[in-house]
């Protein structure tokens, strides 16, 4: 049940994290909302949390850093496929 709350919490930060960053112009890619949610959730959200002292507890400090964790994922995804674009081009 836990793996299945972080799959969904991590689509739920990876969409917020597409409109944030404006790529879900559009609509949202699940598929990159899932990588971007799960892998800022574990970047972001574990050095956040333990930065600020709170461990591995589910706190707010973490939930910030998950959402700046998939903005910066989703960020470096997005200027990644705009290179490879252009250099093919």
């Amino acid at each position: 049940m836990l793996i299945i709350g972080m799959i969904l919490f991590g689509l739920l930060v990876g969409a917020a994290a597409q409109f944030i960053v404006g790529k879900s112009k559009g609509g949202v890619d699940w598929g990159l909302a899932c990588a971007a949610g799960i892998g800022g959730s574990f970047v972001g959200g574990l050095l956040v949390s333990l930065l600020s002292g709170d461990g591995l507890a589910l706190r707010p400090s973490g939930i910030i850093g998950s959402l700046a964790g998939a903005i910066i994922v989703t960020a470096v995804w997005s200027w990644w496929k705009a290179r490879a674009a252009s250099s093919v081009s």
